[in-house]
This record gives structure tokens, sequence and C-alpha cells, in this order.
């Protein structure tokens, strides 16, 4: 039993600062870059940050997958919400960052057949949505597990 304790633990606390992670940059940096630097500095500073964020991201839901895999108890099924969060928080950054992300610069200047605005709006949305995935990723795992 205290084999698979310390890794529900460690996911707990790795869920919450990915959490904090996210809120920081989504609510706090990237705000904050825009508020003092001129546009295209500031989309620069942000661009970066949220590529670091991207990469980090998917060594977390790597690690986020083996710790929730490892404390699975006998006769729970294989996929457990926990795991899908972990999962729909992967799928959010692979969509938003690695799939919209590189179509930016070209509808920025007018190419492409969805504007600029369309696919800023998309990437927020699933920026949004991981945030909130890892929130309650993050709060499922600081509550007491039922015996």
């Amino acid at each position: 039993m205290e084999s698979r304790i310390w890794p529900r633990r460690f996911a707990s606390g790795l869920s919450g600062v990915w959490a904090g992670g996210l809120l920081a940059i989504g609510f706090i940096a990237a705000p904050a870059a825009f508020a003092m630097l001129p546009s295209a500095q500031a989309g620069a500073v942000v661009g970066r940050m949220f590529s670091q964020e991207a990469h980090a991201t998917l060594g977390i839901a790597v690690a986020m997958f083996l710790l929730l895999r490892s404390t699975g108890r006998a006769g729970e099924p294989v996929f457990s919400v926990d795991l899908m969060l972990a999962l729909g928080a992967l799928f959010c950054t692979v969509a938003g960052y690695f799939a919209i992300q590189p179509m930016i610069p070209a509808a920025r200047v007018g190419q492409g057949a969805v504007s600029f605005g369309a696919l800023h709006a998309i990437s927020m949305s699933f920026y949004g949505a991981k945030t909130v995935m890892v929130m309650a990723l993050a709060w499922r795992l600081t509550r007491p597990r039922a015996s």
C-alpha cells in the first residue's frame, strides 16, 4: 500500500505546480509583457514563454501519465478520470501549440485560409481548456482517496 502513496503525492504536487505555471503565464506574464513592451517585442517574449511552456507540458504530461498509472489499484479501470485529464492537457498542447501556432506567422501577413485572429482565438481556447483540465487534475489529486 505504501508504494502507491508517494506517486500520488508527487503527482498531486506536480499538478499544482503545473497549474500554477499555466495560470502565471496566462494571467500575469503575457499581459504584463504586452503592457510594458512594444507589440512586436511583447509578442516575441510571450511566444518564447509559450514555447517553453509547451515543451515543459510534454514532459510533465508524460510524467503524470506514468505516475497516475502506477497509483492504480487492482480492478480499477485502466483509464481513470485523472489520467484522461492529463492526456486531455497533452492533446490541447499538441493541437494548440504544435498544430495551430505554426500557421500564425503566415496568417499575420494575410496568407492562409484562416485569419490571424481566428487562429489566435483557437490557440487561446486550447490553452484555456488545458489550464482548466490541469486545475481539475490538481484539485482531484488533493482530495482524500476513498479506501
